[in-house]
């Protein structure tokens, strides 16, 4: 089971659920039916590049699945992902020289866009690539492998200018389903029921050249990778440090002159650093918050002022009456909605993480 650090820190860059906003555009919904009920702002989506968190992601997809009525709409979104969506890695990855140093960069750099899974070539045999999946529930999975598959194969096509359908074998860790022929778009040959998702690529394809390669740029490419790797080592920006930060907190939240005394720094200076990241502290503090009253009272079986204590709420009813005003409904009204709803943790995962 996911324990609530991890399910609500940052772990997805916001472009790849514009992806999916702008897959659900061209099916003819309306940007306010693509978020209705997903908590998420259309305007701070599109225009704030702080990651979102894994709760944030599953409701939307699993709200986009519902929409669309289309099981295999991962493999949809990731067809029009373009290169730019993976960023600095993205660049980097088709201007290196050949398809074996591609796939390279963006497994190194894969954390700087997402940190649910990463494709990296299987050493033992050279021809596959291999999907480690790190943070990817069952109710999600077809959606999200759907999605690096298709992701991965318009990079690399990308990079090399030769189409892949015909000469790839891919490895589908799922039984046959009725919309099977979805995936046989995807590759010339199809098996499903493998323990792992692998691409085994046609013989010496690892090998072709990137039609883009430019040594100069891609050293300038990956000097501005590893810039954002270190920065991502030191706990990413100030503001998501901050967030980190809240989730560990436990009854009592720092005040701003307290949370800056921990940055090293001048409150005043806290300050300008999270308007210049277009964010204010207390409304970090009131987005943990919120993030994490609605973990305590979906999988959770503790009471309403136990929840509210835990958030430093003394009084229950002070709780109740900001937890409506973000949410448009009482702590209670919320649990028994998520009770009846799917819960994310119905199906063990099989990994203690």
């Amino acid at each position: 089971m996911f324990n609530q650090q991890l399910w609500l820190s940052p772990s997805i860059h916001p472009v790849y659920a514009r992806l999916i906003c702008a897959e659900l555009r061209r099916r003819g919904f309306s940007d306010s039916r693509i978020l209705e009920g997903t908590r998420l702002n259309w305007d701070t989506l599109h225009h704030d590049n702080r990651f979102l968190s894994f709760d944030q992601m599953h409701r939307l997809v699993l709200h986009a699945l519902t929409l669309s009525q289309c099981p295999w709409l991962g493999i949809e979104v990731g067809r029009h992902t373009d290169v730019s969506a993976h960023g600095a890695a993205g660049y980097a990855s088709i201007v290196t020289g050949n398809v074996r140093s591609a796939v390279g960069i963006i497994n190194r750099y894969s954390s700087l866009r997402q940190n649910i899974a990463a494709f990296r070539v299987d050493p033992q045999q050279p021809t596959l690539l291999v999907l480690d999946e790190r943070l990817i529930l069952p109710e999600l999975r077809e959606y999200l492998l759907g999605h690096f598959t298709t992701g991965i194969l318009r990079l690399l096509e990308t990079a090399t200018g030769l189409p892949l359908h015909q000469q790839l074998t891919l490895h589908w860790p799922m039984p046959e389903t009725a919309w099977s022929a979805a995936y046989r778009q995807v590759a010339g040959t199809v098996l499903f029921g493998s323990d792992q998702l692998r691409l085994e690529l046609p013989e010496g394809y690892l090998d072709s050249p990137c039609l883009a390669a430019d040594p100069e740029a891609e050293r300038l490419a990956l000097r501005d990778c590893e810039n954002q790797l270190q920065r991502l080592v030191r706990g990413g920006s100030l503001s998501e440090r901050i967030k980190q930060r809240l989730l560990s907190c436990e009854s009592q939240y720092p005040t701003l002159e307290q949370m800056a005394a921990q940055e090293h720094m001048a409150p005043r200076t806290l300050i300008r650093h999270l308007r210049d990241e277009g964010v204010r502290y207390q409304t970090l503090l009131d987005d943990v918050r919120c993030d994490l009253a609605c973990w305590f009272l979906s999988q959770t079986s503790l009471s309403i002022e136990s929840v509210a204590e835990r958030l430093g709420y003394l009084d229950p009813t002070n709780f109740s009456r900001t937890f409506r005003r973000w949410l448009g409904v009482t702590p209670r009204g919320f649990r028994q909605q998520a009770r009846r709803a799917p819960s994310a943790f119905d199906a063990d995962t099989g990994t203690d993480l």
